[in-house]
């Protein structure tokens, strides 16, 4: 009973931990963490979440918080504490100095340059516990998770299309496909992510800003790394390459190479919303890990597809994706799907 009551407790104050951690910014090269720190009595003295790169770890932050009272209790934090010095110093050490004598973590760290925290714990004589709640605090960080755990960034392809799987008229036309409602979600939903990533084509053809906007239209504070990618030549006076926000050109076509590139700097999920060109490559690659499909209740029957060829002659090698949301958006259809086989990976 006693160990039934402890855990309750445990998952009680990792829920609070993981509402912590939520408050820190979905789109950042480090993972969203939250940590309650308990002193030996059993009472919440500190709390903390992590507010982005180069900031203090929630673990540091919830000890500065509790100060000598944290000597003797238990530390409740939503990721492994790590065990190696980046912008900031590790925080299985912190743990150490500040004399807490047991920690309780949801998300084992995939981080091989970070992980190890609880066996260093361990070491100095820490009680650790691992797993509470693990699957949700991974999804509270799964752009991240999967970024660490693949080397890559995490792919969302986006695209919109008439009921027909057209995204443009016969000719050429294609604003506006979706409505308000839609658009606007899809301001939201880039909000979440690193970097937009479209092809030259795509700039050639529509001169998009690519930006992330208000419903009044003015951009927001945080904007996501324009990415293009291809081999012409962006024009001199291209919208995304006015003062809005950073770009980043890449020459060449391979999806996989620029996925290294982006890795390089850190980029965690990345936005993809070229033309079907672009979309067929990465799909054909493999390295489309979710796609989010606004459907517009409308029939163009000639224009170009959503996708390009993908080299599929046959039923049986059809693409075959898993629903995972379904929702109606002003008088549009949003369709959240990963990859058959794929949506643990």
């Amino acid at each position: 009973m006693q160990h039934e009551t402890q855990t309750g407790r445990d998952a009680a104050l990792m829920r609070r931990a993981l509402a912590l951690a939520a408050g820190g910014p979905e789109a950042d090269p480090n993972p969203r963490v939250g940590a309650v720190v308990l002193d030996r009595e059993g009472t919440v003295v500190g709390e903390g979440f992590h507010r982005g790169a180069g900031t203090p770890h929630a673990e540091v932050e919830a000890l500065r918080a509790a100060g000598s009272r944290a000597a003797g209790g238990t530390a409740v934090v939503t990721l492994e504490p790590c065990n190696h010095q980046g912008r900031t110093g590790p925080c299985a050490g912190a743990l150490v100095d500040a004399g807490v004598a047991r920690v309780v973590f949801a998300q084992r760290d995939p981080n091989p340059r970070a992980a190890a925290g609880a066996s260093t714990l361990r070491a100095a004589g820490v009680e650790v516990a691992g797993g509470l709640l693990a699957d949700e605090a991974a999804a509270l960080n799964r752009a991240w998770t999967f970024a660490v755990s693949h080397g890559r960034p995490m792919v969302t392809w986006k695209f919109a299309a008439t009921l027909d799987g057209r995204s443009a008229a016969a000719d050429g036309t294609s604003r506006w496909v979706t409505g308000p409602a839609a658009r606007a979600d899809v301001h939201e939903l880039r909000a979440r992510c690193d970097a937009i990533l479209v092809g030259t084509g795509t700039v050639l053809a529509d001169d998009p800003q690519l930006t992330v906007r208000r419903p009044d239209g003015s951009l927001r504070d945080r904007q996501p790394l324009r990415v293009v990618m291809g081999e012409r030549a962006v024009p001199e006076g291209a919208r995304v390459l006015d003062a809005a926000a950073e770009t980043l050109l890449l020459p060449g076509r391979d999806p996989a190479l620029a996925l290294k590139a982006l890795a390089d700097k850190e980029i965690r999920h990345v936005w993809l919303e070229g033309g079907p060109t672009l979309a067929a490559a990465f799909v054909t690659a493999g390295l489309v890990d979710e796609v989010v499909a606004y459907l517009a209740p409308a029939l163009l029957g000639a224009g170009p597809a959503a996708v390009g060829d993908l080299g599929i002659r046959t039923i049986d090698d059809a693409v075959r994706l898993v629903p995972r949301d379904v929702t109606t958006i002003g008088d549009d259809i949003r369709v959240v799907a990963t990859l058959a086989g794929e949506g643990e990976r």
